[in-house]
C-alpha cells in the first residue's frame, strides 16, 4: 500500500474512533458485579437489543474502520510484541515497532533497548529514563556549609 493512501486511512480512521460511542455491557452501569466491557444483549425483552431510543448504543459492522489499517499502530507501522532480543533481530524496522511485554525485568530491559538502538528499531515503551539526581550535589554543599559554619564558631 502506498503511504499516501495509508497516511490517509489513518487519518479516516481516527475520525470514525472519535466518533465512536464507548459500547457498554447491558446494566453495567447500574450492577458492581457486572463489569463494563462488552457483552451482546440476547434477552427477548432487552431494550438495548432492540434499540429503543434512550439506550446505549450496540456493537455494528459500521462502526469499523478501514481494513487496510486495522490493527496498525498510530504511526502506520505494525506493532510487534518482544519479549528477549532474539525477537528483536526478527523485527523489520521499516514496517514493524516493537514493544516490550509487560513481564520484562529492568536489566534485560536495558540490553533490548541497547540492541535496538543498534538495529533502528523504534520501541513504543521504552520506559522513562530517570534524569541524573541533583540532590547528592545538594546534600555536598550542605556539608561544606556546615563544616564552614562550624570552623567559623
Amino acid at each position: 500500500m502506498e503511504q499516501t493512501e495509508k497516511k490517509r486511512l489513518l487519518k479516516i480512521r481516527s475520525r470514525i474512533n472519535k466518533k465512536r460511542p464507548h459500547f457498554k455491557r447491558y446494566e453495567s452501569w447500574r450492577l458492581v458485579r457486572i463489569k463494563d466491557q462488552w457483552r451482546k444483549p440476547r434477552g427477548i425483552d432487552n431494550k438495548m437489543r432492540t434499540e429503543l431510543q434512550g439506550w446505549p448504543k450496540s456493537v455494528k459492522i459500521g462502526y469499523r474502520g478501514p481494513a487496510a489499517v486495522r490493527g496498525l499502530h498510530a504511526s502506520g507501522m505494525e506493532e510487534v510484541m518482544v519479549w528477549n532480543t532474539k525477537d528483536l533481530e526478527k523485527v523489520d524496522p521499516e514496517t514493524h515497532v516493537a514493544r516490550i511485554g509487560g513481564t520484562v525485568g529492568g536489566r534485560k530491559k536495558e540490553t533490548m533497548l541497547e540492541k535496538a538502538k543498534e538495529l533502528k528499531i523504534r520501541i513504543l515503551n521504552p520506559g522513562v529514563t530517570e534524569p541524573e539526581d541533583d540532590f547528592e550535589d545538594l546534600d555536598d554543599e550542605d556539608e561544606e556549609e556546615e563544616e564552614l559554619e562550624e570552623g567559623d564558631e
